[in-house]
């Protein structure tokens, strides 16, 4: 994606009336509004002030960068603006603020998005394009100008690309920083600071390789050897990062403005050994993902690394069993036909709740808990019948709680023992984490989780095998209504992990059918309601409706985010109703499908293929007329 397609002539004011900081904010998102771009300024504007208290985004040079990502913003945008007198802004240097690019991002922007708005925001530290912003006219010289610097800095990269030294071959003739860039919201000072770093470092002679970790995550990750080899570390962040790998280095930690403003300064500092030496507690736990959010967030977090990385076996492994039940229909039980990929898929099924687990610790305690949550994962897997009479397992419940307790049982065992002398360091991730974390995991698994879930699932697996047709429907309407709810948040994963932990326990696929259903329905919905109702929405959503005809059928739920992001009452309610149809009429028709994953692609696998269709095709339907109809005019301004 282009600067142009973000920086676009409609969207300047060359020559702002404000004169205050607060008028000129506002100024600024009444343009956005009246173009369609905010549609509740409101919550666009407290993401605006809520940044600017964190710091100020007068960056210095006469340039402020106010930025805010929230779902207010119906496409990723930048508005240029300037005053000719300029504004008092708060800015770092103390001057007047004469250029302003306040930046819209949407919680759902791509990655296209989000790089464009990092190549602006890395061209502004140019003092010749700075220059030359000042002087312009029109919004057409604006344009002109960044293409040009766009250009240049594409090919400057290309140049760089080939030229690069510091990252694909050692160079110990030339000095060598690493240094990590982070900003809270990641769409601007992130990508400035890199920009200003990579400039002072070559005008130096200095080989050097920047981290950035901004909205499209951790790009250009520093990699062990590449530490070790350097001489010194700069941090320029204003949120959480790894700072453990860094241990025994020479490190300078500033916040981001100081990436952009005093570049020079930061790496001469480090070249003249002036940087402190950083030491790290050995026990810290890594997490790139900012300060701590809450109870509840980290808890979903753990939950998620468990079953992201169940997720392959249960997709591969579903897959291929399922493709065995449809060969075994023309062969036999005993055929090679048949038992060669029914039994590939049940190894890969017997890995799901002991790799659940295990990963779920990790995400808790760090690699020495992976163990004992593996092992956990595995105990809920097999029966309870040496201390209680039924051959149950506590399964999918009690890989959780293994996971957990793993992860828990781990940061307990790192603070009991954070007082042991640095000489016995090496005793505790190779004698003390794993011994006495196995047991205590091990016994709690044997002596209380097993006995009393395996007890449990044996009740909910009896309940789902005699449920009526009448509690099926209700059923399959929830877990599918719970698909759209947020699309890949915490309700979808827990209805998909419930249909997942239903089908390994009874090898029924009939709510997989449902939550399939419910989950192929929204973007499905999208596209029916750009393809019929085509003005009501913007170009962008209308091309990415196109897409979502693909995605919906390929049960990838997640293409409807940017439509709900940008009109979430409308497209989430729309499609929850939509889901809880498709998901009910897909139980009263009685459809399986003994598959975890594929949408319509494994229509072969499934019994009652024409109903399984009818279900996904009547819930889109309703789903996005609903949402055609409902959606108002006045929210998308077609450009």
């Amino acid at each position: 994606m282009k600067i142009k397609e973000l920086l676009k002539e409609n969207l300047m004011i060359m020559n702002l009336t404000a004169k205050t900081k607060d008028d000129v904010i506002n100024e600024m998102i009444d343009k956005y509004v009246s173009e369609g771009i905010v549609t509740d300024r409101d919550k666009y504007l407290k993401g605006i002030l809520d940044r600017e208290a964190e710091s100020t985004t007068g960056i210095g040079d006469e340039i402020a960068m106010p930025h805010a990502k929230t779902n207010a913003v119906t496409e990723a945008a930048v508005l240029f603006a300037k005053s000719s007198q300029g504004v008092d802004f708060d800015s770092l240097d103390g001057k007047p603020v004469k250029l302003f690019f306040m930046i819209a991002a949407p919680e759902g922007a791509n990655n296209a998005h989000l790089q464009a708005l990092a190549k602006l925001s890395s061209l502004l530290i140019d003092p010749d394009l700075v220059t030359k912003l000042k002087e312009t006219k029109t919004p057409q010289d604006v344009i002109e100008l960044f293409e040009k610097a766009e250009q240049k800095k594409d090919s400057d990269d290309a140049k760089s690309d080939l030229e690069d030294t510091s990252t694909n071959e050692k160079n110990d003739k030339k000095p060598f920083i690493v240094a990590v860039s982070a900003c809270p919201n990641g769409i601007a000072h992130t990508y400035m600071a890199e920009a200003a770093l990579k400039k002072a470092a070559k005008e130096k002679g200095i080989d050097i390789k920047v981290e950035t970790n901004g909205s499209e995550g951790i790009k250009h990750r520093l990699t062990k050897e590449e530490i070790e080899r350097a001489d010194g570390v700069i941090v320029t962040a204003d949120k959480k990062v790894e700072m453990a790998r860094f241990n025994g280095k020479p490190l300078l930690n500033r916040p981001v403005i100081d990436g952009i403003n005093k570049a020079d300064e930061l790496i001469d500092l480090v070249e003249a050994n002036q940087a402190s030496t950083f030491h790290s507690n050995s026990d810290e736990q890594i997490d790139d993902d900012g300060p701590k959010s809450g109870f509840w967030n980290e808890i979903y977090k753990d939950l998620m690394n468990g079953i992201s990385h169940m997720l392959p076996f249960v997709v591969g492994g579903g897959i291929i069993m399922a493709i065995s039940f449809f060969i075994e229909r023309y062969t036999s039980a005993t055929s090679m036909w048949f038992t060669f990929p029914n039994n590939i898929g049940n190894y890969a099924f017997s890995f799901l709740i002991p790799i659940l687990a295990g990963f779920i610790a990790q995400s808790i305690g760090d690699l020495p808990a992976l163990m004992p949550g593996v092992v956990g994962g595995y105990m809920a897997t097999q029966s309870a019948a040496s201390i209680m009479h039924t051959t149950s397992v506590s399964g999918f419940i009690g890989g959780l709680i293994a996971g957990f307790a793993a992860g828990l049982i781990i940061n307990a065992l790192k603070k009991a023992f954070r007082f042991l002398p640095k000489s016995l360091e090496g005793l505790k991730p190779m004698l003390i984490y794993p011994i006495i974390s196995l047991l205590l995991v091990g016994g709690l698994m044997f002596f209380i989780v097993n006995p009393i879930f395996a007890s449990v699932n044996a009740w909910v697996t009896g309940v789902l095998e005699g449920m009526g047709t009448g509690n099926a429907v209700l059923l399959g309407a929830v877990l599918a209504g719970m698909m759209s709810i947020d699309m890949g948040g915490p309700f979808n994963k827990a209805a998909y992990a419930f249909a997942i932990a239903a089908f390994t326990s009874t090898k029924n696929g009939d709510l997989m059918a449902a939550v399939m259903v419910g989950g192929m329905i929204p973007p499905l919905a999208t596209a029916i309601a750009t393809t019929f109702w085509p003005k009501k929405f913007t170009k962008q959503e209308r091309e990415a409706g196109i897409s979502n005809w693909v995605l919906g059928i390929s049960f990838i739920t997640e293409g409807a985010i940017p439509f709900a992001t940008a009109d979430p009452l409308r497209v989430i309610g729309s499609s929850i109703i939509g889901s809880a149809i498709g998901g009910g009429l897909s139980q009263l028709w009685k459809v399986s499908v003994p598959a975890p994953h594929g949408g319509l692609w494994v229509l072969a696998l499934a019994d009652h293929k024409l109903f399984y269709i009818l279900s996904v095709l009547i819930g889109a339907v309703i789903a996005g007329v609903i949402m055609g109809i409902w959606k108002p005019q006045k929210l998308a301004k077609n450009k």
